[in-house]
């Protein structure tokens, strides 16, 4: 109950918040649609990254004399790297997934994923790290299918979990060919749930009024500011099963070793259990994976960055900044890291 009271506090929040900028945002947003949607694809090579890192602590405590030979040692190594073996090393691409309520970030993620298919060599992988709660069934539905794409294309995707994929999440992860963990991150929650507030009472109390017309029998079942009716109700939750069974025939067939029956009961679970229910296939951060990886395949971090009008900027800002209020809000009301 006190968790419906702060998601009821959010959703409040967030009408305020794009009531008050509304008048900015739509002189900004006219201006923004007139063009093509745009960006950039960043890739950043990753076994250059971690080897400077690791030179970095190597280093400590060194003369300045012996510093500097260090480092002519390791740009040779690099040079040297770069005109043998390094081409005829496996690619590993690396992708992140950083979802909110409405998968936004799968704007980018299709971007990543078409630049790779076209690209791709025989024998490339792919590392999507997911870091998500989950969210709207459509969003990250367009994600799991994105993911899909690799998979199609013949490349091995590994889904690495450090801290959350749940719902949504566990939706996008289940589509990997294997699953890694760090072993305190959550996965799970296969279930489907939605919350609809209700105002028919409180606008009646004003003597106000609502008109709802509607064409199809189930074209609306439940209603914001209307009655809400037994059948009504009956036919929502209805399409929540409907769309439940889809969420478990999807995990079923992407991973036919796991007890999909025994899972789907909308719970969720840490890494270090689920191994043992088949959700996820190892035990591992994506950092110990990508280490590993470095010394036997040439790692590429894939990141697409969309152009932003200033509109969209704005909107982001007052977004996160309304995001942490409400998480501040939730951390003085319930101390608990359970979600």
């Amino acid at each position: 109950m006190v968790q419906i009271g702060w998601e009821l506090l959010s959703f409040i929040l967030k009408v305020g918040v794009v009531i008050g900028g509304l008048g900015v945002l739509v002189g900004l947003a006219s201006r923004g649609k007139s063009r093509q949607a745009a960006g950039s694809l960043k890739i950043e090579h990753l076994n250059r990254k971690l080897t400077r890192l690791r030179e970095q602590i190597a280093r400590a405590g060194l003369s300045q004399k012996e510093a500097k030979r260090s480092h002519k040692t390791l740009k040779k190594a690099e040079q040297k790297a770069d005109k043998s073996g390094a081409a005829e090393r496996r690619r590993v691409f690396v992708l992140e997934f950083k979802g909110d309520m409405r998968a936004k970030a799968v704007e980018s993620l299709r971007n990543e994923v078409s630049a790779i298919v076209q690209g791709a060599k025989q024998g490339d992988e792919v590392l999507v790290q997911i870091h998500s709660p989950g969210g709207a069934v459509s969003g990250y539905g367009l994600a799991a299918s994105q993911l899909s794409r690799l998979t199609e294309r013949g490349l091995h995707l590994t889904a690495a979990v450090d801290q959350v994929a749940a719902s949504g999440g566990y939706l996008m992860a289940a589509v990997a060919d294997r699953i890694i963990a760090a072993p305190f991150a959550m996965v799970g929650s296969i279930g489907v749930v939605a919350m609809v507030p209700n105002f028919r009472r409180f606008l009646a109390r004003y003597d106000v009024d609502v008109e709802q017309l509607t064409a199809g029998e189930h074209k609306r079942t439940l209603s914001v500011f209307g009655h809400n009716t037994p059948e009504g109700r009956e036919q929502f939750q209805q399409d929540l099963e409907s769309i439940h069974q889809q969420f478990k025939k999807h995990v079923a067939q992407k991973r036919p070793q796991m007890n999909v029956d025994m899972v789907a009961t909308g719970g969720h679970w840490t890494a270090a259990n689920a191994l043992e229910l088949g959700l996820i296939d190892e035990l591992q951060t994506s950092d110990e994976w990508l280490l590993k990886r470095c010394e036997d395949a040439e790692l590429f971090a894939v990141q697409w960055t969309p152009e932003r009008s200033l509109g969209q900027r704005f909107a982001t800002r007052s977004q996160q900044a309304l995001t942490a209020a409400v998480d501040q809000l939730r951390q003085l009301g319930n101390r608990s890291e359970w979600f």
